[in-house]
């Protein structure tokens, strides 16, 4: 597993950056994908892969203990599709 803190490093290193300023660079990448994942925009990185919003309405469900049925209220989240470069390095 990788951490925040470990991908701040290894930005640093590869990009000869400070690791304050690479940690100000991922803080404003993630800070603009979530921007544009609210407002319903999809976010290409091509090669590596897309977010993409994700919307479920409201609906019932179940809890699995008690068996009752609840209601579930509508969500929003994202998902990841994997881009065709991305593929090819993890399936060499």
């Amino acid at each position: 597993m990788i951490t925040k803190a470990d991908l701040v490093s290894a930005i640093a290193d590869k990009a000869g950056l400070s690791k304050a300023q690479a940690r100000d660079a991922l803080e404003a990448f993630m800070a603009s994908v979530s921007t544009s994942l609210k407002a319903g925009d999809e976010v290409r990185l091509v090669g590596f892969g897309s977010f993409v919003p994700v919307r479920r309405a409201a609906g019932l469900a179940r809890n699995p203990r008690t068996g009752q049925r609840v209601p579930r209220p509508a969500s929003a989240s994202c998902r990841f599709r994997v881009g065709e470069r991305l593929k090819q390095t993890l399936n060499p």
